[in-house]
């Protein structure tokens, strides 16, 4: 007995679609099929190609341009991020040269890109600390804080793999006006070697991770698709006297990055 599959078929027709696009039988940079020409090869509705595609590009395999039509997008390039591993290698390289810190970043581990395949951003500027970041700094709301806007992008690409907030403590980055100057992005080491030229050393860092809508700003820079959700990452650095030194929130495009976790789990003692 052949089961009837009762997902809605415009499900069904965008893996379909889905199939063909992965497969190369609808090439990256092609026109998809028109709406009518799908419509007519598929016996469905015109609303129910329009959801299909609407699915493909949620799926990040589909553009849609204005008067133009929809078209096949190219894989864009991947985030996988192994969190425990990464953030020892960036404590490990603070006493590295110039030299070795200047020659691969976090993104360029993250993707598998070189320094010169990428286009860095930042923006800084000074802002009171809101409720939610005076609680997680444990200092009075308003308190100054350096807000720190980051975005990469591959050059080969529109769109950028990422866009983060770091939050410093003014005072305590002000100690080295270097820090203050947004000019001096992407620094060598990143953000554990700009801490320890102010004296301090990151003891452990508290990772959550959730799923949500994205925020205009983000969708603007990010260039997400309507309907895709992205991960973001809120990470808390504290320091050897339990003070916590920087809190940043990394936005990842949901259909495009990968956040990995290897856990090391105790062995049961021997009876």
């Amino acid at each position: 007995m052949i089961e009837r599959d009762w997902r809605p078929r415009y499900v069904q027709l965008a893996e379909e679609l889905r199939d063909k696009i992965l497969s190369g039988e609808m090439p990256a940079g092609k026109p998809m099929p028109s709406e009518t020409e799908l419509a007519a090869s598929s016996g469905l509705s015109r609303t129910s190609v329009r959801n299909a595609l609407r699915q493909l590009r949620e799926w990040g395999l589909v553009r849609a341009e204005q008067g133009r039509g929809t078209y096949v997008r190219a894989p864009r390039a991947r985030v996988r991020r192994r969190n425990i591993e990464r953030y020892q290698w960036e404590k490990d390289r603070v006493h590295q040269s110039e030299d070795e810190r200047r020659s691969t970043g976090g993104t360029e581990r993250d993707t598998g890109l070189t320094v010169d395949d990428l286009q860095f951003h930042a923006r800084y500027r000074t802002v009171p600390a809101t409720d939610d970041l005076a609680r997680r700094f444990g200092v009075p709301p308003g308190t100054q804080l350096l807000q720190r806007v980051y975005w990469t992008s591959a050059k080969h690409e529109d769109v950028p793999l990422s866009m983060s907030r770091s939050y410093l403590l003014y005072d305590m980055a002000a100690a080295n006006p270097a820090l203050l100057d947004e000019t001096n992005e992407p620094w060598p080491g990143g953000t554990q070697h700009q801490l320890s030229t102010v004296g301090v050393e990151v003891d452990r860092i508290t990772d959550e991770v959730t799923a949500r809508p994205p925020m205009p700003d983000e969708a603007d820079i990010l260039r997400i698709e309507p309907g895709v959700s992205v991960l973001a990452l809120y990470k808390t650095c504290i320091d050897a006297s339990d003070k916590v030194v920087e809190v940043a929130e990394a936005v990842y495009p949901g259909d495009r990055t990968e956040l990995v976790y290897d856990i090391k789990l105790k062995r049961w003692s021997k009876r």
